[in-house]
């Protein structure tokens, strides 16, 4: 069983910036206490022939190719414009 202490979980919690009462602290050194036993099991299992993965399943990219084509004609769109310079909306200066 790993050990660790009141004041590992204390700087821990100080190092997340968390307060925590004494019942909880107590609580958390239970918790953490449990998952190092349960990392030590796992570093007992034999990895040899295992590769290394970023993923437990397979991933692929599910992207579609990208397309050009042409959705709005811009002189259809710009016609409904109350004014237009060189093929762009003309909107009022508001920066000097």
């Amino acid at each position: 069983m790993s050990e660790i202490t009141p004041e590992e979980v204390e700087h821990i919690a100080d190092l997340a910036r968390l307060e925590f009462s004494q019942q909880e602290l107590d609580q958390f050194q239970g918790n953490l206490e449990r998952i190092l036993d349960y990392i030590s099991k796992l570093n007992q299992l034999d990895t040899d022939d295992v590769p290394p993965t970023s993923h437990v399943i397979p991933i692929r990219n599910v992207t579609k190719t990208d397309e050009v084509i042409q959705r709005y004609n811009r002189q259809q769109i710009l016609a409904n414009a109350p004014s237009q310079e060189k093929g762009y909306f003309e909107v009022p200066k508001i920066i000097e």
